[in-house]
């Protein structure tokens, strides 16, 4: 359990819900849309790695609103409806990344199930994509002012907890 003044992010996959907390003191929560193929942690699998997570690093700070990533980075893009039409089978990464690395060896760190070689983040997502139900492949989708807002509150290092459940036990 985090300590009472460590700033934290747990993810509830059930519940399809991204809580901020400070020790157990609520800072804010957001509707999210996790994998589609639901929780797991293998390589390859489209699903959202449960367990013991930090964030590696933070990109797209002061990018505008809908700024379109490949690869991590900006492409000089913006997300538009025509856009969308001109490609219409793309995963749209918006606004903000954050980039998550897993902490436990073997189960989301290591061979065959590395969250950062998985490449997991917490991302911006067009405004018309569902959230509170699963549909990602495998990160973790906020609308792109939720994450905007998640992002200025959370330093590189911060710990993410990401569940089946809706408790850190069930991480």
């Amino acid at each position: 359990m985090p300590t009472d003044a460590e700033r934290w992010v747990r993810i509830e996959i059930a519940r399809q819900r991204l809580v901020l907390l400070e020790g157990r003191r609520l800072l804010g929560q957001w509707p999210v849309s996790t994998a589609l193929n639901g929780p797991g942690e293998q390589m390859d699998s489209g699903c959202t790695p449960r367990g013991e997570h930090r964030v590696r690093i933070k990109i797209g700070g002061g990018c505008p609103v809908n700024t379109v990533f490949v690869g991590r980075r900006p492409t000089g893009e913006v997300y538009s409806e025509q856009l969308a039409d001109q490609y219409p089978g793309r995963d749209w990464i918006l606004t903000r990344i954050i980039w998550l690395s897993g902490t436990e060896p073997g189960r989301n760190r290591g061979p065959g199930c590395d969250t950062l070689r998985r490449y997991v983040y917490i991302h911006g997502c067009p405004d018309s994509t569902a959230l509170g139900v699963p549909g990602s492949h495998g990160c973790v989708r906020m609308r792109n002012a939720d994450l905007i807002e998640l992002f200025e509150q959370i330093d590189q290092g911060t710990r993410v907890l990401i569940g089946d459940g809706d408790t850190v036990a069930d991480a």
